[in-house]
């Protein structure tokens, strides 16, 4: 008999490893595939193991969840649909960021571009950040499965929310506008290079641009973020100095 059930919690292969792994170990179990995406787990088994031992299974790789996907039962319609669910989380967010920082330029009587793109991108980093920083371990592990920095040097992972909340910070305030921009430009245009990469190489990986707490697969929209705040940032950048 085969069962698909979905656990919350993995942001990366390596927690896909660590879940099957333990999975495994189970009697009864004879095959055990586990991805990102949904139902990130079909499950053989000779015999019916319940929810709860698979949940004590999953509980010995890390702080998982396993449950049953529609009572066990799965198809690519539904697959296409959790997909589509899943972004609009970030939808939201960008139509909320958008939405505050047009209010704020109505209120002044003018509408400056430079003054508006510089609060939005000051919400973005503000909100973005906060995210990450409810999780911050579960943020710089699945950072660290794409991210080329944070592959190469893990405690950037725990840097980076951080240095967004400060480049927020600085946007909302006018902090020198300049740096603060060639310092964004610098950063996210790394950023993009690590979510090519894997966009390239078609890897079944979450974005953890919202941290574990929302659920995210790694795709154009995620670039999409990242190159809309290179391309503000360089924007300003040639209008400072031209």
């Amino acid at each position: 008999m085969t069962h698909s059930y979905n656990i919350s919690g993995m942001t990366c292969n390596s927690c896909v490893a660590r879940v099957k792994s333990e999975l495994l170990k189970l009697g009864n179990i004879e095959s055990a595939e586990v991805q990102l995406t949904a139902p990130q787990a079909t499950i053989t088994m000779n015999q019916h193991i319940n929810t709860g031992k698979l949940q004590e299974a999953v509980s010995k790789a890390g702080h998982y969840t396993i449950s049953e996907a529609d009572g066990g039962m799965h198809d690519m319609s539904q697959e296409a649909t959790a997909e589509k669910n899943s972004y609009f989380p970030i939808f939201l967010i960008f139509g909320y960021i958008t939405g505050i920082s047009l209010l704020i330029q109505f209120a002044s009587g003018t509408f400056n571009w430079m003054q508006w793109m510089s609060h939005f991108m000051g919400g973005f980093f503000l909100v973005f950040s906060f995210f990450k920083l409810m999780n911050l371990r579960g943020f710089a592990e699945g950072y660290r499965s794409y991210d080329i920095v944070a592959k190469a040097m893990p405690a950037w992972g725990f840097i980076y929310p951080f240095v967004e909340l400060a480049l927020g910070i600085a946007f909302l305030i006018s902090f020198q506008p300049l740096a603060t921009n060639i310092v964004t430009l610098v950063v996210m245009a790394i950023s993009s290079v690590g979510v090519i990469q894997n966009l390239m190489k078609n890897s079944p990986f979450q974005c953890a641009c919202l941290g574990t707490v929302i659920k995210l697969p790694l795709s154009k929209v995620t670039l999409f973020e990242d190159l809309l705040m290179v391309a503000m940032s360089a924007v300003m950048v040639i209008k400072m100095w031209s």
